[in-house]
């Protein structure tokens, strides 16, 4: 036989494959209201003096399940907080694999780092005044939260049923770089990209529609608990899509605010416009998305810089209580440990979709620069790239961003209670350790 007659017929058997690999998903969805059932204090401003009132918006946890053709299950979480932290991710990373079987790098837990939402676990701890009777509401709210996590995986896992996948990417013009507030002279990038995953059943019809941007859900200020930007992307989507459920992802925006704001107008319209983009990307052509999906995932040291006990010793007096707190705070741990950690376990995880796209999950409150490097790196097409996953404990400043200092170059690990600012070699470690997991899933 010619072996010129092998090359189409390769070629067919090739397509063949693509196209079954792409019909043999099954997607499961499911989501739980999380709305504090009393006045809360609320997360993300230091200057909130009392508890929450009233509520804009519910504030949701949602989840999509996903099995590829080999059998292997593997679930997405998005949710209306501030963040998770190891004192709520570990015990939900347990019991998902005790009761479902999932192992910890098919298991992805985004937040939209909402400041209209309640304050969960310790994070953000030195930034808050919160009198003892409100401590006792914060830990019953999340302790409740840890197991509607568990829960709504649950449910997701056994909504399974076929479904079909598609790509593609929009764009929104809203973010803007916040260091350029005051600091004109500053360089402005952002991440205006929106990342659209669509989840289909078999006859066409939309199941969920998981979409991204870069940028934080800052719009608001007040007393009303809301998913203030992200949340109304979503209750517009999902009204313009019934039966639908949408999840955002948070992108690398930690320097990047929606501008102007503080109206609750504004971030009505700003989720409209981050909805349109979505919704103008699923009506346009998009790519179909086939398994396997591969996932990875791993912590890595990032190292603080060194600090002195006298750096803690002189912000005792300092008129702002947040600083004293947390001077008080490392002094302890130094009197207790003798020593202050050296570095935080920094989680990065990678999942790749065939041959498709992949999404990079990381920790933290990452400026846009990662976003652009790693997109550079690896693709522009098809390379989504998150924060706030799975831990959010710091600003994670690029090279650039250290150097020049300011509230996300180092100025906010006060808030956080992290000893000091990261070392120089902060971007290069990221971005080994995600390259090192992309290569270990392809």
């Amino acid at each position: 036989m010619n072996p010129r007659r092998f090359v189409p017929l390769i070629i067919l058997l090739l397509l063949v494959g693509a196209a079954l690999s792409a019909q043999s998903w099954k997607a499961g969805v499911a989501r739980v209201d999380i709305t504090p059932r009393e006045p809360t204090w609320m997360a993300g401003y230091a200057a909130r003096t009392k508890p929450s009132q009233g509520v804009l918006q519910p504030i949701y946890v949602k989840a999509l399940a996903l099995q590829d053709e080999t059998g292997a299950t593997s679930v997405l979480v998005t949710s209306d907080i501030l963040g998770f932290t190891p004192s709520m991710t570990n015990p939900i990373v347990q019991q998902v694999e005790v009761k479902y079987g999932i192992k910890r790098a098919r298991l992805a837990l985004t937040s939209s780092h909402t400041h209209s939402g309640p304050v969960t676990g310790q994070l953000l701890r030195p930034a808050y005044q919160i009198p003892k009777e409100q401590e006792e509401v914060v830990r019953r709210y999340t302790d409740r939260l840890v197991g509607q996590v568990v829960e709504v995986v649950g449910a997701a896992v056994q909504n399974l049923g076929p479904a079909t996948l598609e790509f593609e990417q929009g764009l929104a013009g809203f973010a803007v770089n916040r260091r350029r507030v005051g600091l004109r002279h500053l360089p402005g990038p952002v991440d205006q990209d929106v990342p659209v995953l669509a989840v289909k059943s078999p006859d066409g019809k939309l199941r969920a529609v998981v979409f991204g941007y870069a940028c934080h859900a800052t719009t608001l200020d007040g007393y009303e608990i809301s998913g203030d930007w992200p949340g109304f992307a979503q209750v517009a989507l999902e009204k313009e899509y019934p039966g639908a459920l949408a999840l955002f992802i948070a992108g690398c925006g930690a320097d990047t605010n929606p501008l102007p704001r503080r109206t609750v107008a504004l971030a009505r319209m700003y989720g409209d416009i981050a909805a349109e983009a979505v919704a103008q990307t699923l009506k346009a052509k998009m790519v179909s998305v086939a398994g396997p999906l591969k996932t990875a995932f791993d912590l890595v040291d990032l190292p603080f810089a060194k600090t002195t006990r006298q750096d803690y010793e002189k912000l005792l007096n300092n008129s702002h209580f947040m600083y004293r707190a947390y001077a008080r705070q490392m002094l302890d741990t130094l009197d207790r440990d003798g020593k202050l950690p050296s570095g935080y376990p920094y989680p990065v995880q990678v999942w790749q979709f065939g041959n498709s796209f992949k999404i990079v999950l990381l920790g933290g409150e990452v400026v846009v620069d990662y976003a652009l490097r790693l997109k550079a790196a690896h693709g522009w097409k098809n390379t989504w790239v998150a924060g706030y996953s799975n831990d959010v404990f710091a600003y994670i400043p690029s090279l650039r961003v250290l150097k020049e200092g300011g509230y996300e170059g180092g100025g906010a690990m006060v808030a956080y209670g992290q000893p000091g600012p990261f070392r120089t070699a902060v971007e290069e470690i990221v971005v080994e350790k995600v390259d090192e997991l992309a290569g270990a899933t392809k």
